[in-house]
């Protein structure tokens, strides 16, 4: 009989393991980058705490050419990896955002959240819920990050992420709609790939090759949020949130990737947007013949490049 240092009562790959024992191995995201200056694109990246005792903090990206007298606008982005592995300071999330602060010539917030299972749902929530409260208070007069009170334009703030962050960002929209906190101007959303279920299939997830993705999908879930009520939580399933058309900004871009299992995911919130009354516009840009967060491991390819600028036009398409 395997010791318990050894037997494995969890494994989820490609993110992790957990042992009988209570050990946790991660098998990717584990390596982090300081932040610099690029020399590729020029932009330049800080790190700052925000909330040390509980392990939030951020890496902040601004362009290479930002001038005070012209503001930007800002994103504030979650990092993906299935709310288990990945970092704001990984090399994956520090290139992706150096190329994007400098394609769509925008400062970015990249938010360190705590991971499950270490820290279970709703901690992510409530650790990225921190750090927008951090980002409001710079438009209140209060906070003291030169980067975000001498460049920022409060009137055009973005949340957006990847996958798990994708799936932040958006209860982070919704929170915002409910709680209405003050100095957010919430423009829009960028979710890619955004980590969506439910407990009925629907487009290709009922076919049956899939049943082993929606039961690791559903598994999942519960390892991270072992309290929920499964995978028909409205965390998780934007359909059974009855608030939904409250989302406070006016524009979403929901992006896609056609071999990726969570690819109906995003059609079907575009139509629950629509379909509820919602009253903003809603744009998803699918890439062919891609899978999950191909732009994250293959940035420089064809795909990846037009992800980047339609995103970048997105966070820009309203200004002067």
């Amino acid at each position: 009989m395997a010791s318990s240092t050894t037997e494995i009562v969890h494994e989820f790959q490609p993110f992790i393991r957990v042992y009988k024992d209570g050990r946790i191995e991660r098998l990717l995201g584990n390596d982090v980058v300081p932040a610099s200056v690029d020399p590729d694109t020029g932009v330049q990246s800080k790190d700052v705490e925000i909330a040390p005792e509980i392990g939030v903090a951020a890496r902040l990206f601004l362009p290479r050419n930002a001038n005070p007298h012209h503001k930007l606008p800002l994103l504030v982005y979650f990092h993906g990896g299935g709310f288990l592995v990945e970092s704001a300071f990984s090399p994956t999330y520090h290139n992706h955002l150096n190329a994007l602060a400098a394609e769509a010539n925008v400062v970015v917030v990249s938010v360190n959240y705590r991971l499950a299972p270490e820290h279970p749902l709703p901690a992510a929530y409530e650790d990225s819920w921190v750090a927008i409260q951090w980002v409001a208070s710079h438009f209140k007069g209060d906070g003291q990050e030169p980067w975000l009170k001498d460049y920022v334009d409060p009137q055009h703030v973005f949340f957006g992420g990847d996958s798990a962050g994708g799936n932040i960002a958006h209860n982070m929209g919704m929170r915002v709609g409910s709680e209405k906190p003050e100095g957010i101007n919430l423009v829009g959303l960028v979710l890619n790939h955004p980590f969506f279920w439910g407990e009925e299939p629907i487009g290709n997830e009922a076919a049956e090759s899939n049943f082993p993705n929606k039961a690791f999908v559903d598994n999942l879930w519960r390892l991270v949020n072992p309290l929920t009520v499964g995978s028909d939580d409205p965390f998780l399933n934007p359909a059974l949130n009855p608030e939904l058309s409250s989302l406070v900004c006016t524009r979403v871009l929901v992006c896609v990737a056609e071999k990726d299992i969570l690819k109906d995911r995003g059609w079907y919130y575009k139509e629950l947007l629509d379909k509820r009354g919602w009253k903003g516009k809603v744009e998803v840009m699918e890439a062919k013949g891609e899978d999950h967060v191909f732009h994250l491991f293959n940035p420089t390819c064809e795909n990846a490049l037009a992800l980047l600028k339609r995103v970048a036009s997105f966070l820009n398409q309203d200004k002067a």
